[in-house]
């Protein structure tokens, strides 16, 4: 039984990275920076895959209700925010300072909670939490690649990312599994994307694409949207098949082995400082999974 665990996390860990490096691909390398395109395809594939697998009985989903939906929505809205800001900053941030930044979600998390139900934090995760918010002030002031407007995105990518992992946690409804609070995201970002994708400009704009025709782009679609769906059924098998604290262990360690491998995949710029910054930021994300082996968020 352990031994299976293991393959489940390690399996994860080999989905995740490669759909990082994947995207990365796409947004930095062929320079696709469209992302109600890019998004809207992949939450696209990712909701017809969805319910395809639901209608052959490969994932246990029953029928969402229009309550359930309605009261749903503003994750999914929280949801279509992560991955628009999420592609923006990805384009422009390398991955070690990206995965930096969005530490942060953690300290929007928390003072989420303190502010509405005036949680206490406990020492441990109150040191972790400075750790990553110190390693995400400095990092800006470091980087040798600064680029303003992908940081901006990548506020807006983690302030998405806390507040949604707030009101998923202490959503009080049971009658949505993880599957179906997915599937609603999925449908409600593709329509919102579709809507947006005309006044963003990303509709006209692609048509100046110069890769647009492209075996190399096609296929980097293609696998982008595969490997997301991928990952997000690799999620919720290890999360349902283990403890909480093991989840965000094999979470950092994947995270840790994409930082890791990035450098060897895409060229980095980085320097002493900034590479100190992004140790920190996770040596802060270690205190914080051992301390969920004791209290949960």
């Amino acid at each position: 039984m352990q031994w299976r665990r293991h393959v489940v996390g390690l399996a994860f860990s080999c989905v995740f990275v490669v759909s990082y490096f994947t995207n990365k691909f796409v947004l930095s390398v062929l320079k696709f920076t469209y992302p109600t395109l890019f998004q809207g395809w992949q939450t696209f594939i990712g909701a017809l895959l969805l319910l395809l697998f639901g209608r052959l009985g490969w994932v246990e989903m029953s029928r969402i209700t229009r309550s359930a939906v309605v009261s749903w929505l503003p994750a999914s809205l929280l949801f279509v925010g992560n991955i628009y800001a999420g592609s923006r900053a990805l384009s422009r941030i390398d991955i070690p300072f990206f995965f930096t930044l969005q530490n942060s979600s953690h300290v929007v998390s928390y003072v989420i909670l303190k502010v509405v139900q005036r949680e206490k934090i406990q020492w441990l995760k109150l040191i972790s939490v400075c750790l990553m918010v110190f390693s995400a002030v400095n990092l800006p002031l470091y980087d040798p690649q600064f680029d303003y407007s992908g940081y901006q995105w990548a506020v807006g990518h983690l302030v998405c990312v806390g507040a949604y992992r707030v009101f998923q946690v202490h959503y009080k409804s049971s009658n949505l599994s993880d599957i179906e609070q997915q599937c609603i995201n999925y449908v409600f970002s593709v329509l919102l994307l579709a809507v947006a994708a005309h006044p963003t400009g990303d509709l006209m704009g692609v048509m100046e694409f110069p890769s647009l025709q492209s075996y190399t782009f096609h296929c980097g679609c293609c696998a982008s949207a595969l490997l997301g769906f991928m990952l997000l059924l690799a999620t919720v098998k290890l999360k349902s098949g283990l403890p909480l604290d093991h989840f965000w262990f094999w979470m950092f360690l994947s995270k840790v082995t994409a930082m890791c491998l990035s450098p060897f995949i895409f060229h980095m710029d980085t320097n002493a400082p900034s590479l100190m910054c992004v140790v920190i930021s996770h040596v802060g994300e270690a205190l914080l999974v051992y301390s969920e082996t004791k209290f949960e968020l």
